[in-house]
């Protein structure tokens, strides 16, 4: 029977020849179908801005349904749907300023971790014994970033200790 072509956007098949391929590519159907699948990955601010330029589709509002469909050059959108899309853009956006945000605090707590690191292997190259007093003003010299002060829901053992120290009882057993 031969080979056929499958045109995932339109759903369907027929005998793969050139002539074929090239009508169905260049066919009404096969852009429709093609421009539908595109706009499903559009953002919220694209949509709403189409929507807002467009005017209402009168026949869809007196009758709630039009003959053209997607394709139709008006809006189909009511008051509520532009609303319900404002809010959804915004959120868009508040999510990828959060986004941003956790990546430059990120990259600052590394680089934080990395300046610990070389303090501490110079520290450590010295060879001298330290005493309790020098730990102290090594520690204070390491200032925590203000980002991780920010992050939501750090576990326990990332949350950075209170400027005087954990607090320890002298009555502790530890074990």
């Amino acid at each position: 029977m031969g080979k056929r072509y499958y045109c995932d956007y339109c759903d369907r098949s027929f005998q793969d020849n050139m002539h074929n391929r090239k009508k169905h590519l260049n066919g009404v159907q096969h852009h429709r179908a093609k421009k539908a699948w595109f706009d499903q990955f559009r953002d919220s601010a694209a949509i709403l801005h189409d929507e807002q330029i467009k005017k209402p589709c009168r026949k869809f509002l007196q009758k709630g349904i039009c003959d053209f469909g997607p394709n139709c050059r008006f809006s189909h959108m009511s008051e509520e749907h532009l609303y319900n899309l404002k809010r959804r853009m915004e959120q868009e956006r508040q999510h990828k300023e959060d986004s941003e945000d956790r990546k430059i605090a990120v990259r600052s707590i590394e680089e934080w971790l990395s300046k610990r690191e070389k303090k501490q292997a110079a520290l450590g190259s010295k060879g001298d014994l330290k005493t309790k007093e020098d730990n102290e003003e090594d520690e204070a010299e390491w200032d925590i970033p203000q980002q991780l002060f920010t992050i939501p829901d750090l576990p326990p053992s990332l949350v950075p200790p209170p400027p005087g120290g954990w607090r320890v009882s002298p009555s502790t057993d530890w074990g």
